[in-house]
Order: C-alpha cells, then structure tokens, then sequence
C-alpha cells in the first residue's frame, strides 16, 4: 500500500473509531451493534421502533458508506460491528470480495427480486434510488435535457452541469459506466467534464438546491431528493429527467443490508434486523417518508413515480461494483473533479 493511501487509511480509521456510537433499545440484555452508512435523520426513527418492538438493545455507528467498509475491514476480526446498513451497493460489495459477510437464510433473499441482491446470497438490497438528471422546468423544457449522461460534455453545456465527485451514489455510476464502456472511455469522460466546467458539490441534495438557486441548470443526482422537496414544497420548480434506454446515467442503485463474519452470537438479532428491514412497515416507510423505491413485501413508490420496472436500467452485477471502488475513486481523482 504505498504511504499515503496508507497514511489516509489510517486517518479514516483513527476519525471513526473516535466517532460515538448511538445506543438505544430495549431490555434483552444483548446488543446489536450496526454500522450505517445511511444518516441517522433518516433511518434513525426505523432503527428505533425495531428496537422497540424487538427488546433488542442497539449501538448504531454512523458515517460514509465507503469509510465505513474500509474500517470494517481494518478492524477485522476484532471489530464490534453485527450489520453493515449500506447507502452504497459498492461498499457492500467490498465487504463481499473481503469475505466478510455471512450468508443470509433463503426466504430472506427471496423477498427482494434476484437484480437488487448479492448473488452469493451474502446481501440483499433494501430500497432502489434511481439516477436523474434534475433541472428547473420552469426554465427549461424536458426535451432539452439529454438522454445520456455522455452528452453532458457538449459545449452546449459548459459551466451548466453539477456532479458530486465524492458521493458514494456517484462512484457506484462511475464504476457501472468502467463496466459498461471500459476505463479508457470512463476516464476521457471524467476529464471531459472537468474541461466542460462542470460545478462539484459534496452531495446529491446540494447538486438539487442548486438547480433550483439557479447555479447550475443540470445536476446528476438520485430521483428521490427532489421527491422529498416536492413533498415539502409542491411549488419546487425542479423535475427529474429519466435518461434512455441501457445509458449508464440510467443505473438503479440500491441500499443493502448484510450480517457480518464478526456477528457470532448477534447472528440472530442481526437477521432480525435484516427481515424488518424487509418487512411491509419498514418498506412503506422509505416509499412514503424517503420516496425510495421500495424493494420488499409488494410495497408500491409513493405518488407518481414511475414503476421500477418501466426504467430501463442498464442490466448490471450489483456486487461487481465493490471490487472496482479504489479503482473508480483513482479515476476520478486523476480527472481532476475533486479538486474543481
């Protein structure tokens, strides 16, 4: 590991070691510790009410999805972690390719479509985020926004567009599009967009916010943020742009949960954990409260949200995305977008 990966590697792990872990739960006299890459805002209520109803006492460690695995896989056998609740289908799958997660029982996996779980059976995916272009309808017509995320680079759109270099959702697309077109392609891509004056922002929401300030006019972002303003606010001028037919642009990320090699006595809990993630309260709550797609149990999205299966995502190994992340984070600090 040369040293300043290494040296990075280990500020990450001193940073989240540091980082408290939040408890709460109820009366069983064990703990189940999770390590959750999704924000304690959101998922934080839902953790709660399954420590409620379980008398399962809980310890959630929250931080970026991606870190967290790194530090997982640090800690090895000697890390406290039960479950892994990933934002990222990509950091899931690094844990995956380290052999750190245990198989999940068959009628658990049976409860999510065979495109949205792991298939070694060690993970299954809890909620579907589709990737969007966002942009203010007010201003611009539907049938101005491009159909591929490869168009992006025309001149035509110079200083126009957002992305989130660091975003775990980001990485994910980018290494879906190395799979799809190679990393000779994906890095012109990168560097293009760089040249193009792209604006960099740290996360989806702020890429959002700032198509509706008027900053930029496109941003590359999962559907359900603007979904969720829209609730708040039906008068938010931002729409989201489904892309073509098999465009990288048009992947279906999803967030996974897996019981880890260091569960040992949690096993149980943690597959508890796991089934009410997939049970119909659960599944409701991330269509009506999150706006995700919902994964589990027969739960239709809420509101207008077109269904899952009429978005043509490219059809792509979601576990394969965990090998490639170093190599997508490489890319992309080689492209020049962090820094810009």
């Amino acid at each position: 590991m040369p040293r300043m990966v290494r040296r990075w590697v280990l500020g990450l792990v001193a940073a989240l070691v540091a980082a408290p872990l939040t408890a709460c739960g109820g009366s069983s006299g064990s703990e189940l510790t999770i390590y959750s890459g999704r924000i304690e805002e959101l998922v934080g209520p839902l953790l709660d009410e399954f420590a409620r109803e379980t008398g399962i006492d809980i310890a959630v460690r929250y931080g970026d999805s991606a870190d967290l695995a790194v530090l997982i896989d640090t800690e090895g056998e000697s890390s406290p972690a039960d479950v892994f609740f990933s934002q990222s289908p990509g950091a899931m799958g690094f844990l995956e390719t380290k052999g750190r997660l245990q198989p999940l029982p068959g009628e658990v996996l049976a409860l999510v479509p065979e495109p949205f779980r792991a298939t070694e059976g060690d993970w299954v995916g809890v909620s579907g985020r589709a990737r969007v272009i966002v942009y203010d309808a007010t201003e611009i017509d539907d049938s101005e926004v491009p159909d591929s995320v490869f168009d992006l680079t025309a001149p035509e759109f110079r200083g126009r567009v957002g992305v989130a270099p660091t975003n775990g959702s980001f990485q994910d697309f980018v290494t879906i599009m190395r799979s799809m077109v190679g990393d000779d392609e994906t890095l012109a891509w990168l560097r293009a967009l760089r040249e193009n004056d792209v604006r960099t922002y740290e996360n989806n929401l702020a890429i959002r916010d700032a198509v509706e300030r008027g900053e930029i006019d496109f941003g590359l972002v999962n559907h359900y943020y603007n979904e969720q303003a829209k609730a708040e606010d039906p008068g938010v001028p931002t729409e989201n742009h489904y892309l073509a037919g098999d465009d990288p642009g048009a992947a279906i990320l999803t967030t996974a949960v897996g019981v880890l090699d260091t569960a040992g006595s949690q096993s149980d809990e943690a597959e508890r954990l796991v089934e009410f993630l997939l049970s119909r309260r659960a599944q409701e709550y991330f269509a009506t409260e999150t706006f995700e797609y919902p994964l589990a149990a027969g739960v239709e999205p809420a509101g207008d949200l077109p269904p899952l299966d009429s978005i043509a995502s490219p059809r792509i190994e979601l576990s394969a995305l965990g090998g490639g992340l170093a190599r997508t984070r490489e890319l992309i600090r080689d492209s020049g977008l962090e820094s810009a």
